[in-house]
């Protein structure tokens, strides 16, 4: 098990830092989440030019053929950077729900737009006082001529307002299955969030007309939650990690009593237990990320496991980050709360670290 990058995944992590330091300033993202898109069109073409939403996607489907170890890189930086950008939804789960379910077809007409960022995809699994579970899929799915018509309300679809194809969840009979549905025929809307960085939507469908994904079930739904989990615990380190740079920073730099706060032995604990749970929230990642890109089996318990502990490790540092920054971190302006409210987003998505807690357990048999 080796967590150590190679020359070539170092510079894979330095260029990916440099570009996002270059277009994507936080003066840059605060003006990008107000528009009616919430995303930023530019960066998200620089990122598809840069190769990025092609990295793990097989070259065969016009990708790049690396693993989700490459992957994961960029995902780091994305969220060190909360780049405005519908990344996780196209590249991640998106992409991995084809990879799963998919059919050839489906996958040599949708792989190769995705891969080349002309088209953006999306999963839309939960629904309105639902959870994530295969119980709460309330959304029907009817034979209608050579596909589907599907009933029913999506919630909390990530990047759901502008995406070219929307992967849904629905029933049919006693069975879930997953869906391909166009953009253009679901009626999106873009909900009002805590965390602008990352947009979501609720998506209405009415006998909308769809496609079956492959003979995809439930367990291809819990391979893309799996890679989700993977995927928002390597974001949360990312994070993380720029929260606590911000906190030395300003401890450093702010004086009190003629002296920096940092000399303060209050401060010195919190920074140093942000550095503790960054580097323990390193680790579960890491583990996760080498689990799904060597294909273990061991994912089913790193995946979870990850995302459980990131998050609150995520969520607890940008609040002692705030401290840190005192009265000017306490101002919504302040980047410090760009974070936290990133670090409360990313806890909740796709389960609470509770929910991911019991499905630990119930994974490894407690």
């Amino acid at each position: 098990m080796d967590f150590t990058h190679s020359d070539e995944q170092i510079m894979l992590r330095d260029g990916a830092r440099r570009f996002l330091a270059e277009q994507c300033s936080k003066d840059r993202v605060r003006e990008v989440v107000e528009t009616d898109s919430g995303y930023d069109g530019g960066l998200w073409k620089g990122i598809a030019e840069q190769g990025w939403t092609a990295m793990h996607i097989p070259e065969s489907y016009g990708g790049a053929g690396f693993t989700y170890a490459e992957t994961a890189i960029v995902l780091h930086e994305l969220g060190r950077a909360l780049a405005p950008v519908p990344f996780l939804s196209s590249a991640v789960l998106a992409t991995e729900a084809l990879l799963a379910g998919g059919n050839e077809e489906q996958k040599a007409e949708w792989l190769p737009a995705l891969a080349s960022g002309d088209a953006i995809g999306t999963i839309a699994i939960a629904e309105p006082g639902g959870g994530w579970e295969e119980g709460a899929v309330g959304a029907t799915a009817e034979p209608s001529g050579d596909g589907y018509a599907i009933t029913g309300v999506k919630s909390f679809v990530t990047a759901g307002h502008v995406a070219d194809l929307l992967i849904v969840a629905a029933r049919t009979g006693d069975h879930v299955g997953l869906f391909l549905v166009r953009g253009a025929d679901a009626a999106a809307t873009k909900l009002v969030t805590l965390d602008t960085t990352r947009t979501q939507a609720t998506v209405e469908l009415s006998k909308t007309r769809a496609m079956r994904l492959g003979v995809a079930s439930w367990e291809a739904v819990e391979r893309v939650y799996d890679v989700a989990r993977t995927a928002l615990s390597v974001e949360q380190v990312g994070g993380l990690e720029r929260t606590l740079e911000m906190a030395v920073e300003y401890a450093q730099e702010r004086k009190q009593f003629g002296r920096a706060i940092g000399s303060f032995q209050a401060v010195k604990h919190l920074c140093a237990d942000m550095l503790v749970a960054l580097e323990s929230a390193r680790s579960a990642s890491a583990y996760a990320v080498w689990a799904l890109a060597t294909d273990s089996d061991e994912l089913a318990v790193a995946a979870p496991l990850a995302k459980a502990y990131c998050s609150e490790a995520f969520f607890k540092a940008a609040g002692d980050s705030i401290q840190i920054h005192g009265g000017i971190g306490f101002t919504w302006e302040h980047d410090a709360h760009l974070y936290f409210k990133r670090a409360k987003s990313t806890e909740l998505l796709f389960g609470s670290p509770a929910k991911q807690r019991a499905v630990l357990a119930d994974r490894i048999g407690l």
